[in-house]
């Protein structure tokens, strides 16, 4: 199971924990008691719990987020349009002067400002070129790439988390199952041995013996009985508002084939997380290194821009003067020194490029490792299942004809207790061996992205 998968699992048990110590009963508005359970097969389990698992939901506002970012990197790249509208008002110095468009006009007592009465109302269009600007467009565009990837890495673990919630509960269910059934097997055999002592047919020691088996298989049982609502409350969990709800799951069954190791390692390679968020990760790191080269080369600034700036706020001034026109700026600022800050910058991208470079490598060797170690073990819980029926059948032979020798007086309490425990041993084995197959094979389905 992966780390994700585990801190999933642990953080679902310290809740169920915390529920079991507080001991207070949940009560949601609205919300009434299932009269029947709900069935819940393995994919709406999935879907349920994408819902409701706040590590998923938070990678999915996180890709939403960097999705938003790469847009406004994007649209950095385009003009930016304003209409801006302005009046200013100066107090009059006494004196005049012939700044004004025609004739002599009052000075204004700030030498900066140009007139008593300025309007200003114009549309201005601003563009600037860089290559940093291209540079952080890129890096917020690999950044969504590789939200999108973990993302998925998110859902596999919480798929692997879910799955593997699933099949426990399966497993306990059955276990309780066999359980109940070697139960009343001790107990049948219990009331054997009272029977045949009271015909004093064997000794007392039989009936203890006998009782000591049917004792065990009680607390057995009540243990299996714990196991399985707990695993049915940290499975709820994840599932619904309540985590009493009544719900139902599908028994595993080992019916699905085992692809080949060849095919799985090419859908593991052609759509695998891990190497895609490495991939993009290494892609924003190159052109981070570029962005923040991009500092030494000039940025170039437009502006455009279309309106009116004169003491009337009117198309046309005293004797007809023309107020409305456009003015057009250009600007190129060239870095001349910056006390070496540049250089430490692309120092620092430079720095985290050659970590990028190395988490990518690292990923594929895990995945390596990963797919292996999952088809062996898949491949080895298949190739145990038709050991494990075999051993039922024996196991439950053995028993059947070990009563018999028992009830002619040919054997003892003792062998058909050995009997009953090989039994229920070997039928554990199976439900364990099947639980084992579907689990490997879900991993498996992970790793190819087609589950």
């Amino acid at each position: 199971m992966c780390l994700a998968a585990k801190n999933l699992l642990s953080l679902r048990r310290a809740s169920i924990a915390v529920a079991l110590i507080l001991g207070a009963p949940v009560v949601f508005a609205g919300q009434q008691a299932q009269v029947a359970p709900i069935h819940i097969s393995v994919t709406e389990a999935i879907q349920r719990a994408q819902g409701n698992e706040p590590t998923f939901v938070a990678s999915v506002a996180a890709l939403k987020t960097a999705s938003i970012d790469s847009y406004l990197a994007k649209t950095a790249l385009l003009p930016s349009v304003t209409y801006h509208n302005e009046m200013l008002y100066t107090q009059p110095n006494g004196q005049q002067n012939s700044g004004g468009q025609v004739g002599l006009q009052s000075s204004p007592i700030f030498i900066a400002n140009n007139a008593i009465h300025e309007y200003t109302s114009q549309a201005s269009i601003n563009e600037t070129i860089g290559v940093k600007h291209f540079a952080d467009a890129k890096v917020a565009s690999a950044n969504s790439v590789r939200a999108s990837a973990e993302l998925e890495v998110a859902r596999r673990g919480l798929v692997a988390t879910v799955v593997s919630l699933y099949y426990q509960v399966a497993d306990a269910e059955t276990r309780q199952q066999l359980l109940a059934e070697a139960l009343q097997e001790a107990t049948s055999f219990s009331e054997l041995t009272q029977k045949r002592e009271a015909a004093r047919e064997i000794a007392h020691a039989d009936v203890i013996k006998a009782q000591l088996q049917q004792q065990q298989r009680q607390r057995d049982l009540s243990d299996a009985n714990v196991f399985a609502e707990r695993a049915r409350l940290e499975l709820a969990v994840l599932l619904f508002p309540d985590p009493r709800t009544s719900y139902s799951t599908d028994p595993p069954e080992a019916v699905a084939t085992l692809p080949a190791r060849d095919e799985v390692a090419r859908l593991a390679s052609n759509s695998n997380p891990e190497i895609r968020s490495a991939l993009a990760n290494l892609k924003a790191s190159n052109a981070a290194v570029t962005s923040a080269r991009a500092a030494y080369l000039p940025d170039l600034a437009l502006n455009f821009s279309y309106g009116i700036d004169a003491p009337q706020f009117a198309k046309r001034g005293p004797e007809d003067v023309k107020n409305l026109g456009y003015s057009i700026m250009g600007t190129l600022d060239i870095p001349v020194w910056d006390w070496f800050s540049t250089q430490k910058r692309v120092k620092q991208s430079e720095i985290q490029r050659d970590v990028a470079r190395v988490g990518l490598t690292a990923a594929q060797r895990r995945l390596i490792a990963n797919l292996d170690e999952a088809y062996t073990e898949a491949e080895a819980a298949q190739n145990q299942l038709t050991l494990l029926a075999q051993s039922v059948q024996t196991a439950a032979e053995s028993l059947r004809l070990t009563k018999m020798r028992y009830t002619a007086g040919e054997s003892t309490a003792l062998e058909v207790v050995d009997a009953q425990i090989s039994y229920l041993a070997a039928e554990t084995a199976q439900a364990d061996g099947i639980v084992r197959y579907e689990s490997a094979f879900a991993t498996l389905q992970l790793l190819t992205g087609t589950l």
